[in-house]
């Protein structure tokens, strides 16, 4: 099992480092892709080295994408590779996408949530619904091979249900 995870600057510390971790343990190769290959600032300070740029990624060698919650959200969907990245994961079945928070914003970007069930941060629920998604007010939602959380509160749900579909033994 391989999983990627896209990063920028900004990201939400917890919403990358509490899925990254508890893939890890089960044994998941996770891997994390930025725009550069820089050192990488989260919003409380963490820092990480991305392991590839986002343009060198083959969604094919994956089996899952992670998209974590924060501002990075906003400078990942204005990034055409990041789109269509996210784009293949989602469009291609067997692969899962999973989105916290603001991470929807980058679904949205990737034209994906027409007649989806997904959750997000509130903040964003008005632009997921105009984005033709059916929106919900839940911790955690799957629609097929698209998981989606509300934010950090809901991390441990979050992480149960990537690893459930996954098969990844919990």
């Amino acid at each position: 099992m391989k999983a990627l995870i896209l990063v920028a600057d900004g990201f939400e510390d917890l919403t990358l480092f509490l899925p990254w971790y508890r893939l890890r343990e089960e044994g998941v190769d996770v891997r994390l892709a930025g725009p550069m290959m820089h050192g990488l600032t989260g919003l409380h300070g963490y820092r990480i080295e991305p392991d590839a740029r986002i343009h060198e990624v083959n969604p094919a060698e994956f089996d899952t994408l992670i998209i974590p919650d924060g501002p990075a959200v906003e400078k990942l969907r204005q990034l055409e590779e990041a789109v269509d990245v996210t784009r293949t994961f989602v469009q291609d079945g067997g692969m899962r996408v999973a989105a916290i928070g603001h991470g929807a914003q980058l679904l949205i970007s990737a034209g994906v949530l027409d007649g989806r069930t997904v959750t997000c941060d509130p903040g964003i629920r008005d632009d997921v619904r105009a984005a033709g998604a059916n929106y919900r007010d839940e911790a955690v939602l799957r629609d097929g091979n698209l998981i989606t959380a509300r934010g950090p509160d809901d991390l441990p749900a979050f992480c149960r249900r990537i690893v459930a579909a996954l098969a990844v033994r919990v």
